[in-house]
């Protein structure tokens, strides 16, 4: 029989990682409670280093690019670091490319989901009601329907929410968490821009992503 996840428990790993209180949750949740079996979960994860990091500044960092093989797809990305000095490293260059391959392959519309504007999650909100009321659902299972697709749109537009196009265990957070951890300092997305040939113009864009994503893995 699984072990009772309680709040108390949950609060204590969060003292003694500072990491937020469903990552705590989910670590006992796999660990069936051992407190120290979840703090290796979290260090493994990134999640213990990570979360002490996140308050710090990180003003320094690279631009990186990636242009898909033949020029039709460019992204240029910003990635904060604490010093310049790891800006530099090759693992720092490494973890920018890596990002800068993910957008173009997933084309994200947003860093996180913070910064996607109240009125369009109201707006896909309003649109996932009604396909759950077309399905005759339950008012209380609709709302479980509307904040799982809520979710998985955030997957779907949030670079940093997005499975991680070399390893889909893991998401593009994860990634990054990782990265500080290994680095040991804070690193941060801070923005990007993909541009695509054409763009706008009447083409067959679908085939272009599909064609883009298959090179991106690849590359990988």
């Amino acid at each position: 029989m699984a072990t009772k996840i309680t709040a108390a428990m949950v609060k204590s790993l969060r003292d003694k990682t500072s990491v937020g209180m469903m990552a705590c949750k989910k670590a006992l949740v796999e660990c069936d409670g051992d407190e120290g079996k979840a703090i290796d979960f979290l260090r493994k994860k990134g999640l213990a280093s990570a979360e002490k990091k996140a308050g710090r500044v990180a003003s320094e960092g690279l631009v990186g690019s990636y242009i898909h093989m033949g020029g039709k797809i460019g992204v240029l990305v910003e990635i904060n670091s604490e010093t310049d000095f790891v800006a530099r490293t090759e693992k720092f260059q490494e973890l920018v490319k890596n990002v800068a391959m993910q957008i173009a392959a997933t084309n994200p519309e947003y860093v996180r989901p913070e910064e996607v504007p109240a009125e369009i999650v109201e707006h896909e909100k309003v649109i996932f009601r009604e396909q759950a009321l077309a399905e005759k659902k339950s008012e209380k299972i609709i709302e479980k329907m509307v904040e799982g697709r809520i979710k998985k749109y955030y997957k779907q537009v949030c670079l940093m929410q997005q499975p991680y196009i070399k390893d889909d265990k893991m998401t593009v957070e994860d990634l990054i968490n990782t990265a500080i951890s290994e680095i040991g300092e804070n690193i941060k997305v801070r923005r990007f821009v993909r541009y695509v040939l054409g763009e706008g113009l009447e083409k067959r864009k679908d085939d272009l992503a599909t064609e883009v994503a298959k090179e991106v893995a690849k590359a990988g």
